[in-house]
């Protein structure tokens, strides 16, 4: 079981979207997923269906209760696809762990817990954090074997990356050793503007290979696809970002098999 944590502490640069739409494209590509949902904003539970109502078991409540993940787990519309819905209250999640001990290894220990249930195998599980660079994303970064950065195309792509990195070696060196990032995946990319041609060959020039060579065009179907409750891959299959996640989800897949060779 592979956890990838998807981390970026500005917002609006298609996090959540890609955990979602990722997560989706490694299911259909007959991966058993997880997608945990960290975020207080709860985006992603609502793009894969989970209504507000319906999220009486959460990752609030396996954070600060005696609930397992597996008790929290939910079914979503794509098949091997399962989540751990967010919750309203997550936001106040920081004050009643942080002071707790063992507060940053909080969600290591329930994925822990996960495997050796063994009723629920997964080959991945996705952590869609939130964006601030708080207790919640070093949980996840504690809990990840590896990060995925998303990027978007536009002139500050690279303002905070440095910061957002010296964190993931922070978790590294204290925290979990064993962490490694992924990769960098560019998004809102649009052909016809210059400026995201210039910024994703910026980003290739300081960061080389740690870059995905699969770039996730502006669409407009990915932005229409979480008020239907549905990835984008199931929404419109055929569109632009479909294509898109897919492709990212099969070069993910490729890296891992190599880092197994």
């Amino acid at each position: 079981m592979r956890v990838i944590a998807i981390v970026n502490q500005k917002g609006g640069v298609g996090k959540t979207t890609t955990s979602i739409n990722l997560a989706a494209a490694l299911a259909l590509e007959g991966q058993s997923v997880l997608l945990v949902d960290i975020d207080p904003q709860g985006n992603a539970s609502t793009g894969l269906g989970v209504s507000r109502q319906n999220r009486e078991k959460s990752i609030y409540h396996v954070l600060t209760e005696d609930l397992s993940l597996a008790e929290a787990i939910q079914p979503t519309s794509v098949e091997k696809l399962h989540i751990v819905p967010s919750h309203v209250d997550l936001s106040a999640a920081e004050m009643e762990i942080g002071s707790q001990d063992g507060r940053t290894t909080l969600m290591r220990k329930k994925v822990a817990e996960l495997v050796r249930d063994g009723r629920r195998r997964y080959d991945y599980v996705l952590i869609d954090c939130p964006p601030s660079l708080n207790l919640l994303t070093v949980n996840a970064l504690t809990a990840a074997r590896s990060v995925i950065v998303p990027l978007q195309c536009e002139f500050f792509a690279l303002e905070g990356l440095s910061q957002l990195l010296q964190t993931v070696e922070m978790a590294k060196a204290n925290l979990n050793p064993s962490l490694v990032i992924d990769g960098v995946m560019l998004t809102m990319y649009d052909q016809r503007n210059r400026l995201s041609s210039q910024v994703a060959e910026d980003v290739r020039k300081h960061l080389g290979r740690a870059v995905f060579k699969t770039l996730i065009p502006r669409n407009v179907r990915i932005a229409e696809a979480p008020s239907f409750g549905q990835p984008v891959l199931t929404y419109d299959p055929t569109c632009a970002g479909s294509v898109a996640y897919q492709d990212l989800a099969i070069e993910l897949l490729q890296r891992h098999k190599k880092t197994k060779e």
